[in-house]
């Protein structure tokens, strides 16, 4: 005989078919140019990171990131275990950086791979360097998870950082799970961040936003439409059946 316990797990474990969610990042590299204080080994100030699209934390998805630095640097291999997923260094190359992100155990099991060229140089080369005007480089994406657990998608229901599908008509979900107190959260979010006067507004992330929402409303009007034939052809056979005997 089963535990209560152990059935409210296969509860939260069961896959939502046909629903996915999208987590909107943005990931780059903001340098700034030492000036006087430069030498011929750092040049430059720089950090590196992963963010929400709009500054909300991620810590609610990912669990820990590695950045890969060039093996020029000491201990070149760098986790970071909670949010906000960055961090800063001096030098004078270029190189790119091979971010690794881990998700917390009811989101996914496979890490995801991320790629960034590190940019300390502007792209108008022959123009003067400022300390005051750092170089931004950034690149917006999404990540998206299919058919989420009953128990992922509750804990994150009510998360700004996540954009939800509308689910079909009469699906019920267990309870959100409360959000966690409001000061450890924020330490989370880049809103504040000293940095988050240069990061880059992207224009089109709320277009992106829409057409991920229009097709996951596609995608639950096909599951419904599945539902439907699926029951007229349940109908149809009990029809037929009398009449092949």
């Amino acid at each position: 005989m089963s535990k209560p316990e152990d059935t409210e797990k296969k509860i939260l474990n069961k896959k939502l078919k046909d629903v996915e969610i999208s987590i909107p990042i943005v990931y780059g590299n903001i340098s700034f140019w030492l000036g006087k204080k430069a030498n011929e080994y750092q040049s430059h100030k720089w950090t590196v990171y992963v963010r929400g699209a709009t500054n909300e934390d991620l810590g609610v998805v990912i669990k820990r990131a590695v950045f890969q630095l060039h093996s020029s640097f000491n201990n070149p291999t760098r986790v970071v275990e909670s949010p906000p997923f960055e961090l800063s260094e001096a030098g004078w190359g270029e190189f790119e950086i091979a971010i690794t992100l881990y998700f917390h155990s009811d989101v996914c099991d496979k890490p995801l791979n991320l790629y960034h060229h590190l940019k300390l140089y502007p792209e108008d080369e022959s123009g003067p360097m400022s300390t005051k005007k750092p170089v931004v480089v950034e690149s917006y994406d999404e990540i998206v998870f299919p058919e989420p657990s009953e128990g992922f998608f509750a804990r994150v229901q009510s998360h700004p950082a996540v954009t939800l599908p509308r689910l079909p008509a009469g699906f019920t979900l267990p309870p959100p799970v409360p959000v966690e107190d409001a000061s450890k959260r924020k330490r989370g979010d880049t809103k504040d961040h000293p940095l988050s006067q240069w990061f880059m507004n992207f224009s089109e992330a709320d277009e992106l936003l829409q057409l991920a929402a229009a097709r996951q409303q596609v995608q639950a009007h096909i599951a419904k439409l599945r539902r439907q034939i699926s029951l007229i052809d349940g109908q149809h056979q009990q029809l037929k059946s009398p009449s092949d005997q």
